[in-house]
């Protein structure tokens, strides 16, 4: 039986980039039984871990996160795609009986999910497990020309390699009958308004100029834990700097100290400075949303309390 997860409790936390949007969220996460949806453009990226400021390894060990290295640096991303893919996160969170708790900094993917998408198929578990055992077995490529067969656009757009979508395509077509295509076609005009009936939306702030000491530190941070490093790796790995990933903060300004551009110090102070001006425009996106609850980001006890007392209304009302 599909979930109705639109009127299922859905908790969000964001705010700027360097803002402390992470040590919240695990705080909140471990006291409420929370499982993790990353709201970000970057930390979608597999191996792109230190310029995108991803939870460790160990802190993902701790709580489940979702929507981190889900696709390879010169594979496409957008907001719908986020959409598609937090509603299904939502939804498997929901159905083991734990709370969905989104917290990033773009704005974007989050009103695409909040205010407009398209609802997805219920989540079949027999197919999902037919569809995994088979790519195990038989190998993405015959399941890609499978999928050719059926829904050739899906299949232009989806990489081979990209086995999470490709298992998603192939599952919608199996538990509805209609192409993922025409699901997306069908719905892609969004309607307008909120579409989920329970959430507390946090938002984040602080100070103006603790917010750029912080973005300093951490600027500062990627330098010392091996950016540059993590950047040649990537070249070495046959990525090119033309790709829209490379074209992010961080990356390109350590790519333009690789290629001689500009000098190290330099490259350091147009990353803080860029980075600086990336969270005014988060700022600026973030004030537009009305159903935000603004809280500094040091009263961090006061925000766990905030969301026991709404869990407590939400349980109050089934």
């Amino acid at each position: 039986m599909a979930i109705d997860i639109f009127n299922k409790p859905l908790l969000v936390v964001v705010g700027p980039t360097a803002i402390g949007k992470t040590d919240l969220s695990l705080r909140i996460a471990r006291r409420y039984n929370c499982e993790i949806v990353s709201v970000d453009s970057m930390q979608v990226y597999r191996y792109m871990d230190i310029g995108t400021a991803k939870a460790s390894l160990e802190e993902r060990s701790e709580i489940p996160h979702h929507l981190i290295d889900i696709i390879d640096p010169d594979q496409d991303y957008d907001a719908a795609r986020f959409a598609e893919d937090a509603l299904h996160a939502i939804g498997e969170i929901h159905g083991r009986g734990r709370l969905p708790l989104l917290t990033g900094g773009t704005g974007l993917y989050l009103r695409a999910l909040l205010q407009g998408i398209f609802p997805g198929v219920p989540v079949d578990e027999i197919i999902r497990a037919k569809l995994r055992h088979r790519l195990h077995i038989v190998g993405c490529s015959k399941l890609h020309e499978e999928l050719s067969a059926i829904d050739c656009i899906s299949a232009e757009r989806i990489h081979e390699n990209d086995t999470h979508r490709l298992l998603r395509a192939l599952e919608v077509y199996y538990a509805s009958g209609v192409p993922w295509s025409e699901h997306l076609k069908e719905h892609r005009i969004l309607t307008p308004g909120a579409l989920f009936a329970n959430t507390l939306e946090i938002g984040l702030t602080c100070d103006r100029r603790d917010l750029y000491e912080r973005i300093n530190r951490r600027c500062e941070t990627m330098l010392d834990d091996g950016l540059e490093g993590e950047v040649r790796k990537l070249l070495e790995m046959g990525y090119h700097r033309e790709l829209k990933s490379f074209g992010s903060i961080g990356y390109r300004h350590m790519l333009g100290y690789i290629h001689e551009e500009y000098s190290r110090q330099e490259m350091a102070e147009l990353l803080a400075r860029d980075t600086r001006r990336y969270a005014k425009r988060q700022y600026t996106w973030f004030r537009t949303m009305p159903g935000l609850h603004w809280y500094e980001v040091q009263a961090k006890e006061e925000i766990v309390e905030a969301v026991g007392d709404w869990l407590i209304k939400q349980n109050r009302r089934k």
